[in-house]
């Protein structure tokens, strides 16, 4: 088993409206319930916007601390869900669910090493 990363890629701008937002809230629900019950979910959660980041940078033997994002984009890093699957087509396949629950682009990324358990 490895774990996986799956980056859900949000547009920046106005979120859509509450009505579309509760469809999404309530497939990623399911969604979560089904990783759960197949022993793959080990955590999910979106995140605020960029404007609420603090980037650290190493200057001069020092941290020099900013505000904002660290890159501007079109896209931004909306919310994670860490998985374990046994390899990547599995990871894939969530990947696949996960983009259709949220209607956005996923990014599918293994992480090094074997998954414990």
């Amino acid at each position: 088993m490895k774990y996986y990363l799956l980056s859900v890629m949000q547009p920046v701008g106005e979120p859509p409206g509450q009505e579309f937002l509760a469809e999404i809230e309530k497939n990623l629900d399911d969604l979560n319930r089904e990783l759960r019950e197949a022993g793959a979910w080990v955590f999910a959660g979106g995140l605020y916007g960029p404007e609420s980041s603090t980037v650290l940078r190493p200057r001069d033997g020092d941290v020099l601390v900013t505000d904002g994002p660290y890159a501007e984009g079109k896209e931004m890093l909306g919310g994670i869900s860490l998985i374990k699957a046994p390899d990547l087509d599995a990871a894939l396949e969530w990947g696949r669910k996960l983009a259709l629950a949220t209607t956005l682009p996923i990014e599918v990324r293994p992480f090094m090493g074997e998954a414990d358990g």
